[in-house]
């Protein structure tokens, strides 16, 4: 029977873990290859040995309190930065509605031109007003898109 060398390493770590004072030895073949065991490597020379790492309960043993659970700040973070994200796309996209309503409206509508004495027309101020409505939108929306920008640059 063949044990595949994942599980023999898994195992072997298992076996150090259980023993707390065991050193974990650094070995060093002669064509530069390192391996780290618990016991001699056979034709390896031991450069240096470990401590392995303290059991996980190692704090709570040491007099140190485990860290509190509770709300994650960093959960909350992540929520305002996507909250803010979520914003500065909608933002942006009205801006571009604004901009495409701006370029769109260049045209006279029916009932914009009003005739001249000499034959030829003119735009009217129901052009003009509707022009600063789309300028009025477009300026608004760069302020929502700049305000959105600042939050989520202060979500940081």
């Amino acid at each position: 029977m063949r044990i595949a060398p994942p599980l023999v390493l898994v195992l072997a770590l298992a076996a150090a873990g259980a023993a707390d004072a065991q050193k974990i030895g650094r070995y060093v073949f002669p064509d530069g290859r390192v391996v780290y065991s618990d016991q001699p490597v056979p034709g390896a020379k031991l450069a240096n040995e470990i401590a392995p790492p303290p059991p996980p309960s190692a704090p709570a043993r040491e007099g140190r309190a485990p860290a509190p659970a509770g709300p994650d700040p960093g959960a909350a973070r992540i929520q305002r930065r996507g909250e803010a994200d979520a914003e500065v796309r909608a933002a942006t996209e009205a801006l571009e509605r604004a901009r495409a309503q701006l370029q769109a409206g260049i045209e006279p509508l029916p009932g914009e031109r009003t005739g001249t004495a000499k034959g030829g027309s003119r735009l009217n101020e129901a052009y003009e007003a509707r022009q600063a409505v789309n300028q009025k939108a477009v300026a608004d929306a760069e302020a929502r898109l700049q305000r959105a920008v600042a939050a989520r640059n202060a979500a940081n």
